[in-house]
């Protein structure tokens, strides 16, 4: 019997319920179809740093994550096989994924995918599915063939480096593998600090990435150097590095991001070995150059300011003698110490972990071991970094 024949039959009342019925249906359907496009493009996040940010006196400030980020960056030329062991081995919840763009020159306004770059991440990041790792996924500057640093970078054209950066870094990286692969943050950019003065420019830029990504959204800028000499020799200097500071605490980028990200490269000591007691003192008043900056204090100012979580999204120290003096700088010692990356590591363990505003950090680097790493871990590094929030 036909569907037309029984729906003949029904009285005036059935048909009124089958019409309901079939109306109440459609609109599930429907809903459910809208459902489905907001989860697989307009996502938040897929990780379990979503639903938390850190608490101050008890209270939760917003609801954007759930656990303090324990990550590391990989390095431009990682290897699935060995990031795969880098995490299981120092037991981190996120990575950072950079995809290389290329950069001709300082100057240059054009920029490029690396190709082979892109789909490296996308063999990653197909083998961590379910492992509960969570990804920020970063665009990195290659600056002439890797042997510039971004934080030099100076296009003659910003107008089109801003433009191209969008349209040709951002909007591919996040039909790629940001919507795909549903990472949960997405770091716009790194390090830019001859072009961080043009806050409307990046502002534009991190509205112009939510469009399209619905994650989480930052931007990680460099260290800074201040000093409090008292003599008058040394007045100007002092009052052009803490202008310098005060600009960038007060930058609006950091109005628009979801949490704070810094490369904490901060220089400590003048020492070519340091205890552990006397690296947490220069975390608050720095020995070197006897600048006496007050580096945890000036961090802090960045969460006083804008209520944003703080994440040091480059932490690294090379495992040589030296390696507080210019954290930075890979070559200032050719005298390996395990023991003092060591400790430089567990002073900032001391002196952050248990800060209600610090939402964490991303170990600099792994992913590749061989040939001149010297920011890789070593043994005593890695049961450092295997001890960092243990009880969360």
């Amino acid at each position: 019997m036909s569907n037309k024949s029984q729906w003949n039959k029904d009285t005036p009342e059935e048909l009124r319920t089958r019409i309901i019925v079939g109306t109440i249906i459609g609109i599930v359907i429907v809903l459910m179809g809208i459902g489905y496009y907001f989860y697989a493009i307009n996502y938040t996040s897929r990780g379990r740093i979503n639903d938390f940010l850190n608490k101050r006196e008890g209270k939760t400030l917003n609801s954007k994550f759930s656990e303090k980020i324990k990550c590391a960056n990989l390095s431009t030329d990682y290897t699935v096989e060995q990031t795969l062991k880098d995490i299981e081995t120092l037991e981190l919840n996120t990575i950072n994924l950079p995809i290389v763009i290329n950069i001709d020159d300082l100057d240059s306004s054009n920029v490029s995918i690396y190709d082979n770059s892109l789909q490296r991440a996308k063999l990653l990041l197909d083998k961590i599915k379910g492992k509960k790792i969570n990804v920020i996924l970063e665009p990195y500057p290659w600056i002439a063939n890797g042997s510039k640093y971004e934080t030099e970078f100076n296009p003659t054209n910003k107008e089109q480096f801003f433009s191209n950066w969008e349209n040709k870094v951002l909007k591919p990286i996040i039909d790629e593998i940001a919507i795909p692969y549903r990472v949960d943050a997405l770091n716009i950019a790194a390090g830019f600090n001859k072009l961080e003065n043009m806050e409307d420019e990046f502002c534009n830029m991190i509205d112009f990435a939510r469009q399209y990504y619905k994650g989480l959204v930052t931007y990680r800028t460099s260290f800074w150097t201040t000093a409090n000499w008292k003599d008058e020799v040394t007045k100007k200097q002092v009052d052009e590095l803490n202008k310098k500071y005060e600009n960038k605490l007060n930058n609006k980028i950091f109005s628009k991001v979801d949490f704070i990200s810094i490369a904490s490269y901060f220089e400590l000591t003048d020492n070519d070995l340091n205890t552990v007691e006397n690296l947490v003192k220069a975390l608050t008043s720095s020995q070197r150059y006897l600048r006496e900056q007050e580096i945890k204090q000036q961090v802090e100012n960045f969460y006083d300011k804008w209520n944003k979580p703080i994440f040091f999204g480059e932490l690294g120290f090379p495992r040589t003698t030296k390696a507080s003096v210019e954290p930075w700088n890979p070559y200032l010692s050719k005298d390996i110490s395990g023991q003092e990356q060591a400790n430089c590591f567990k002073a900032y363990k001391q002196v952050y972990e248990e800060e209600q505003w610090f939402l964490g950090f991303s170990y600099f680097a792994v992913g590749n071991k061989d040939g001149d790493k010297m920011y890789y871990p070593s043994e005593k590094t890695v049961e450092v970094m295997k001890s960092w929030f243990d009880a969360n």
